[in-house]
């Protein structure tokens, strides 16, 4: 138990040579995409450099995985989202994308490992179809509104008039930005958490 502990703790490493081959270092032995997928899945931790120019690339591989998943039929990426994901790049807004889906999707895990819970527990792992959609609803209410505090585009006045968007600018964001943003995103998900106990409590 302890080495598997050690073995999660600490990042593997993986090289990736110019024929495309993954090779693992910490069992000596060269891997597929599928291997790594399910190292992810596992909760092993890997990082994958060019093994010619020492290059991190492990986001690239990462995101390599996604497409061989997505293209086998495991389809988790919505189109629509994937539309409004492309059109953030080069947007001014693009900084904050990045940490909004980290945390949203940090949020959903830890609703989700409540939500496991509840059927092994509750409903002798029945799924509430009609009570889970009610709790994605709220959330995705949530995170609607808190898109809106984030950004003056979804803001209104005193007259219910949209303000004008404003000039756009490659300033990046400044600390104190930044840490309200942190702020808001933290209250979001207390807000999230407290929606998900009390859909608990009621059945």
């Amino acid at each position: 138990m302890a080495e598997k502990e050690d073995q999660k703790s600490a990042a593997i490493t993986i090289k990736k040579y110019a024929n495309r081959r993954l090779y693992n270092t910490a069992t000596s032995s060269y891997v597929t995409l599928d291997h790594l997928c399910q190292m992810v899945k596992d909760g092993l931790d890997f990082v994958v450099y060019d093994a010619k120019t020492g290059e991190d690339i492990t986001r690239s591989v990462l995101t390599q995985i996604i497409v061989e998943e997505e293209s086998k039929g495991q389809n988790l990426l919505p189109i629509p989202f994937l539309r409004q994901l492309i059109g953030f790049y080069g947007d001014n807004m693009q900084w904050m994308v990045p940490r909004y889906l980290e945390y949203s999707m940090q949020s959903f895990a830890r609703n989700q490992e409540q939500m496991r819970d509840y059927f092994q527990n509750t409903l002798g792992g029945m799924f509430p179809f009609g009570r889970l959609e009610e709790m994605g609803k709220q959330n995705l209410a949530m995170f609607e509104r808190a898109m809106r505090m984030f950004t003056p585009f979804g803001a209104h006045d005193e007259n219910g008039e949209a303000p004008s968007a404003p000039a756009p600018t490659s300033k990046p964001p400044t600390d104190h930005s930044l840490d309200e943003l942190q702020k808001r995103i933290d209250d979001l998900q207390k807000q999230i958490a407290s929606i998900t106990k009390a859909g608990l409590k009621k059945d």
